[in-house]
């Protein structure tokens, strides 16, 4: 029986596999699917489970007419202690059972195309899950490890996904480089400075090699909620006034408008309280016809694709100069005209604070600026213009290489077999 290792990188937006046979030392296959669950509006207890996964779950969104949970970014509540679970048809679910989720499509997919159970994986993580802290990270690992048994993998190791990256890109090298690669993914953003060499690929021991690490909790969702808080909200009531006492008018709170810019925070909508508050809000403001659209993004589930709208967005602009902020759905309507410049303006913050993270990693790693021989990118995030501007301006004398921004972390980790020797 051929032996296998499966390299998962298991992202915000993405998810990938990548399937390593440990006999030829070559990729056989990839797999890659959205990070997306749906649970059905209707419980159908004759059913061995109750959700779809990937591409799936999208397709059953709609046709369920929006009405079940649709969950997303499952990445990002891995190091938050205020998620302790949430409840679907009576069940709860925690962190790990919903990733595990996720890993057990996966590994079906693979297991499948090779026509065996393969119980071994090498699996990706960020540098930091939270901004380099010790307690939330040590939390998201737990998480992910118990979730990595539940799906069914007993032979396990983690690697940093950066580090993945560059065993992708070593593979395409001639000589030996001194490499900065920066994984800007849904997330997070890691960066990591190496020695690749192709002489080594397959080597045992690489730790020498490994000369920095480093990363920030800021990647595409960041700039996706920033969009929405700019360009979203004004759309869903975030300047309503309302007057409970007579002569006393009053603004909406701006907080329920930012818990529509991070998909995590949309479950606060769900207590009875703040229903009742967005009620009264709704009818003191006189029955605001934009408040209205926020009532319906609630009640019908309509987050996701309101996101989808907002992608497109980013998505065009990344090689476009101008595009349309367009979404239609249940009487929302936007359709609003998006410059590449307005964009850059909407992100500015947290593309500034990505490069300032860059520079303190540099300082601290004494990383000097021409003993670089290459860059490489990788990661959905790595195609957003300003990202690459930034690139471009502090690296002027360098090329800026990438692999398949979706694939790359997933093959790197299946050539990360030599964990397994430790």
């Amino acid at each position: 029986m051929k032996r296998f290792l499966y390299g998962i990188d298991f992202g915000t937006t993405n998810s990938a596999l990548a399937i390593y046979d440990e006999d030829s030392k070559e990729i056989h296959s990839t797999i890659i699917i959205p990070s997306l669950i749906y649970f059905y509006h209707q419980l159908n207890t004759g059913a061995e489970k109750n959700y779809v996964v990937g591409e799936d779950a999208i397709n059953a969104y709609l046709s369920d007419g929006m009405k079940g949970r649709f969950i997303k970014s499952i990445k990002q509540i891995l190091s938050r202690s205020s998620f302790t679970e949430t409840r679907i048809h009576n069940r709860r679910y925690n962190a790990s059972d919903l990733v595990a989720i996720i890993l057990k499509e996966l590994k079906g997919r693979a297991d499948k195309i090779v026509g065996q159970e393969v119980e071994k994986a090498i699996i990706g993580r960020p540098v930091f899950f939270d901004d380099d802290n010790v307690q939330k990270d040590t939390l998201a690992q737990n998480r992910l490890n118990k979730a990595a048994e539940m799906a069914g993998f007993t032979q396990v190791r983690f690697q940093f996904e950066p580090i993945g990256a560059a065993f992708a890109y070593e593979k395409t090298l001639t000589k030996k480089e001194h490499v900065l690669v920066g994984d800007l993914g849904g997330g997070t953003t890691d960066f990591t400075y190496l020695v690749l060499d192709p002489d080594k690929v397959g080597s045992k021991d690489r730790k020498k090699d490994m000369m920095a690490t480093g990363g920030i909790y800021i990647g595409g969702d960041s700039f996706d909620s920033a969009f929405m808080w700019e360009r979203g909200t004004p759309y869903f009531g975030k300047h309503t006034t309302y007057e409970a006492t007579p002569g006393k008018v009053l603004t909406v709170p701006k907080s329920l408008f930012a818990n529509i810019c991070s998909w995590d925070q949309m479950n606060f909508f769900n207590g009875q309280r703040i229903k009742k508050d967005i009620d009264d809000y709704y009818y003191f403001s006189g029955k605001d016809r934009k408040f209205k659209n926020l009532i319906t993004l609630i009640e019908n589930n309509l987050g996701y694709s309101v996101f989808q709208a907002i992608e497109q967005t980013k998505i065009t602009l990344s090689s476009e100069a101008q595009t349309q902020f367009s979404y239609h759905q249940m009487e929302i309507d936007i359709e609003e005209e998006v410059s590449l410049a307005d964009y850059q303006q909407i992100i500015k913050k947290d593309v500034d604070r990505i490069a300032a993270y860059l520079e303190e990693f540099m300082t601290a790693n004494h990383i000097e600026v021409e003993k670089i021989d290459s860059l490489f990118l990788t990661g959905g995030t790595s195609m957003v213009a300003s990202i690459q501007d930034l690139f471009k301006n502090k690296f002027p004398h360098l090329t800026l290489n990438s692999g398949d921004n979706f694939k790359s972390v997933a093959k790197g980790l299946a050539y990360s077999g030599y964990l397994f020797e430790d």
